[in-house]
C-alpha cells in the first residue's frame, strides 16, 4: 500500500512539472518570438526612412540612428524659432567672444535687360558706384546693389556672353538662369529675385528698383531705419487702379476678370521701386512654386501679400515721378 502510495504522488510530480515546463517553454518562444517581431520592425522602419533596402545594422546601432534622427528634428525646430527670433530682432551680439557680422540693411535688386548696358553704366556712375566704392556703401551703410537679369531666348548665344563678360569685370550682377529675358518673365523675374536675395543675405530689407532711377542711398537708410521694428512691412508709393481688359491697351492685362466687375487693382506699391522686409521675402523664396504671377511686377507682389498680417506703408519718398532732396528715388 506504502509503495502505491508513493507511485502515485511520484506520477502527478512528474505531470505538474511537464505542465511547467511546457508553459515556461511557451513563454520563452513566446518572448523570443517577441523581440525577433521587434527586430524586424525596427529594420524594416530604418529601411523604409534611408531606402537602403536589407540591412544588418544591429537594434542597438538603429535606435541610435532614430535617436540622432530626433535630435536633427529638434535642432531643426530650434533653427527655425532662431530665425523667427532674429526677424523680430532678438539677435545677440556676441558669438563666443566675437562680435557678430554687421547685418545689412537692404539688398536692391535692379531690374535690369540684355540691351540695356547704357542704363547700367549711368547707374554705377550715379549713385550705386563699381569696385571699391560698391563695397564701401556695402560695409559702411549696408545697402547691397545688384543688378538683376535673366538669359536669352537663345541660352549661350552672344547677348547672354555680352552679360557674363561684363559681370566679370563689374561682379555686380543676378543673373538668373532659370527666367527668360521677356516682358510676359517680369513677374517671375522679381520673384526669383526677392527669393535668391533673402537665400543669399539675411538683410532687414528687400528692394526692387529699375534701371532708370536715381536712388538716394541716405535717404532710403533714413527711412528704413524708421521700419525696423515691423517684421513684415511692406513699403513704397502706394496705388490702385485701373484694370484694363483690353490687348490694345498698353496695362493690358489678360486675368482682368479676377478683379471684380468694378476692374480695379487692389493696393500696391508703385513698380519703380518698393521694399519688402526679410519676413516677407523669406515667405516669396518658401512659397515661390505656388505664387501666382500676373501681367505686371508691382501688381503682383502686392497679390502676394493679400491675405497676409503685412503693413502696407504708403511712402511718399518711393514716388519717383518727381526729384526732391527728401526723395529717395527719381527717373533720370
Amino acid at each position: 500500500m506504502g509503495r502505491k502510495g508513493s507511485s502515485s504522488s511520484w506520477r502527478v510530480s512528474s505531470l505538474l512539472i511537464s505542465i511547467l515546463a511546457t508553459f515556461a517553454s511557451f513563454y520563452v518562444a513566446g518572448r523570443l518570438w517577441q523581440e525577433s517581431q521587434t527586430r524586424v520592425h525596427l529594420i524594416k522602419e530604418l529601411d523604409r526612412v534611408t531606402g537602403q533596402g536589407k540591412s544588418a545594422i544591429s537594434v542597438d546601432d538603429t535606435l541610435k540612428i532614430i535617436a540622432c534622427r530626433e535630435q536633427k528634428k529638434t535642432l531643426a525646430a530650434l533653427e527655425i524659432q532662431l530665425t523667427a527670433a532674429r526677424q523680430q530682432g532678438f539677435v545677440s551680439k556676441h558669438t563666443h567672444g566675437t562680435e557678430t557680422k554687421k547685418r545689412p540693411l537692404v539688398v536692391i535688386g535692379i531690374i535690369t535687360t540684355l540691351g540695356n548696358k547704357k542704363k547700367r553704366d549711368a547707374v554705377r556712375q550715379a549713385w550705386m558706384g563699381t569696385g571699391a566704392s560698391l563695397k564701401k556703401i556695402e560695409t559702411e551703410k549696408g545697402v547691397i546693389a545688384r543688378f538683376v537679369i535673366g538669359r536669352s531666348a537663345n541660352k549661350g548665344d552672344s547677348m547672354d556672353k555680352s552679360i557674363d563678360a561684363e559681370n566679370s569685370l563689374t561682379d555686380d550682377f543676378i543673373i538668373l538662369d532659370d527666367v527668360v529675358e521677356a516682358p510676359e518673365e517680369a513677374s517671375k523675374k522679381v520673384k526669383l529675385f526677392f527669393a535668391y536675395a533673402a537665400e543669399r543675405w539675411d538683410a532687414q530689407f528687400y528692394a526692387k528698383a529699375i534701371d532708370n532711377i536715381y536712388v538716394n542711398i541716405d535717404a532710403l537708410g533714413s527711412t528704413l531705419a524708421a521700419h525696423l521694428e515691423n517684421p513684415r512691412a511692406y513699403i513704397g508709393c502706394m496705388k490702385s487702379g485701373e484694370v484694363f481688359p483690353e490687348p490694345n491697351q498698353k496695362w493690358y492685362e489678360p486675368e482682368w476678370w479676377k478683379f471684380g466687375d468694378k476692374k480695379a487693382y487692389f493696393r500696391h506699391a508703385y513698380g519703380e521701386m518698393y521694399v519688402i522686409t526679410h519676413a516677407l521675402a523669406s515667405f516669396v523664396s518658401i512659397n515661390r512654386d505656388i505664387l501666382h504671377s500676373y501681367a505686371h511686377d508691382d501688381v503682383s507682389t502686392g497679390s502676394w501679400f493679400v491675405g497676409l498680417d503685412v503693413k502696407h506703408v504708403d511712402e511718399g519718398k518711393f514716388c519717383c515721378s518727381a526729384w526732391s532732396s527728401e526723395a529717395i528715388c527719381a527717373v533720370v
